[in-house]
């Protein structure tokens, strides 16, 4: 998720509900890249594995993505499964945006003291632009064996944007949903023109927040272009007409636009937004934490799209050649498939695993009995039926946040 709802969510938490944060901002990614497959003849230029370290080290782990609500618990098992590895762990979190020049800074200062990242593609892609990241793959592939081919093929597709600097460790389809108060709309749209006429004669109770800090805004955004029928879903330069003269016009009705998703589900939580953008995560984890009724409802649109989503573990360079070859090792257990089925949480990301052949029913008891209860039987149909997109290519999407900010939400931004 992006940003924490309420007192509730909008706080880290030490436990494994502390968590209600999405943020998946896409930036840079559109980069040239030596990461693709070496001739034969240049395997000598790969990153030899670094030995283990011979005492413990500390770990400083940093969050810009909210992965740690699905996560934190493997990585406290690692740490206490080889404790003549790692010793402590600390964990802190901060806004996406702030990431890049925290680690620069610290980097030219050389006093980094982070050591791995957990980032959705916007901290990602900014890194990769500012050459902040280590090269993961196909670098120490010898660590992450049959990582491709064990992929679930969307999580496998979000893998390769990342141009081999971040392994992507968990995944969702995200949306874009719209979620409602059944109680207060009878009938939900259908339909691109069925929402605009719904808005029309609603004015100011329907809510998205702002793209570039927001997964449900930011998947609304890209998957208007699929459902209007634009002539290249992947260039909002020159291939959403249909999309931008829509988004002006839905403007008309929209109250005001939210820094992020909190706000959205907690007025709709409230009563004042009777339907929101939503993603399958943000629709169940709300509502098996109460800031959502659970008789809420999700409908999607006449053409509907998936835009997938997707959390990265990353490397800053300048990290000892020991706490590479420990984080090297956490990110091969975090990859596996017991590990994995812990990151189904309380539908936080739903679903959430990143690779094949992880049934719900190798969760915790805690996440079946969330996900049986507050899930949705109508996601398994939805996920296997309709095409699932990536995301933007980061100066794509740079430049189609940016439009949004000055065409639509420059005056109702809040």
């Amino acid at each position: 998720m992006d940003d924490s709802p309420s007192n509730t969510l909008g706080s880290v938490r030490q436990t494994r509900r502390e968590w209600i944060t999405r943020r998946s901002f896409i930036a840079k990614l559109s980069v040239s890249t030596a990461a693709t497959v070496l001739p034969g003849n240049l395997t000598s230029l790969w990153a030899a594995i670094p030995a283990l370290p011979t005492a413990p080290v500390n770990l400083n782990i940093i969050d810009v993505a909210g992965n740690l609500r699905l996560t934190q618990p493997s990585i406290e098992n690692f740490r206490k499964a080889n404790p003549k590895l790692v010793d402590k762990i600390h964990f802190t979190q901060a806004p996406a945006p702030e990431l890049p020049g925290k680690i620069k800074a610290q980097q030219n200062a050389g006093r980094l003291d982070i050591d791995l990242v957990l980032t959705g593609l916007d901290g990602l892609a900014a890194g990769i632009d500012q050459d902040l990241w280590l090269r993961l793959m196909p670098d120490y592939q010898e660590k992450f064996p049959n990582l491709e081919p064990n992929y679930l093929d969307p999580a496998r597709d979000l893998y390769e944007l990342g141009k081999g600097y971040g392994i992507t460790v968990t995944y969702y389809p995200s949306g874009p949903l719209l979620e409602y108060a059944p109680e207060r709309v009878k009938d939900p749209p259908g339909s691109t023109d069925e929402l605009l006429s719904w808005c029309k004669a609603h004015p100011g109770k329907f809510m998205y927040a702002r793209p570039a800090n927001s997964g449900p805004g930011r998947t609304f955004l890209m998957g208007l272009p699929y459902l209007l029928g634009d002539t290249n879903p992947k260039d909002p330069v020159t291939g959403w007409a249909n999309t931008w003269s829509y988004l002006k016009e839905l403007n008309k009705y929209i109250e005001y636009y939210p820094s992020g998703t909190t706000a959205t589900m907690k007025e709709f939580g409230e009563g004042s937004r009777d339907m929101i953008a939503s993603t399958t995560g943000w629709d169940i984890n709300p509502r098996v934490l109460g800031i959502v009724p659970k008789s809420a409802q999700i409908a999607v649109l006449k053409g509907f799209h998936w835009v997938t989503d997707g959390h990265y573990m990353v490397v800053p360079k300048g990290i000892t050649p020991e706490k590479i070859a420990v984080l090297l090792d956490l990110m091969g257990f975090l990859l596996r498939p017991e590990q994995q089925a812990v990151t189904y949480d309380e539908g936080y990301f739903y679903p959430g695993p990143a690779i094949k052949d992880v049934p719900l029913s190798m969760a915790p008891q805690a996440s079946q009995q969330a996900i049986k209860e507050f899930g949705r039987p109508q996601y398994d149909k939805l996920i296997a039926e309709h095409p699932k997109e990536t995301p933007l290519e980061a100066k794509a999407m740079v430049t189609a946040f940016h439009r949004w900010d000055e065409e639509i939400g420059a005056a109702k931004l809040r």
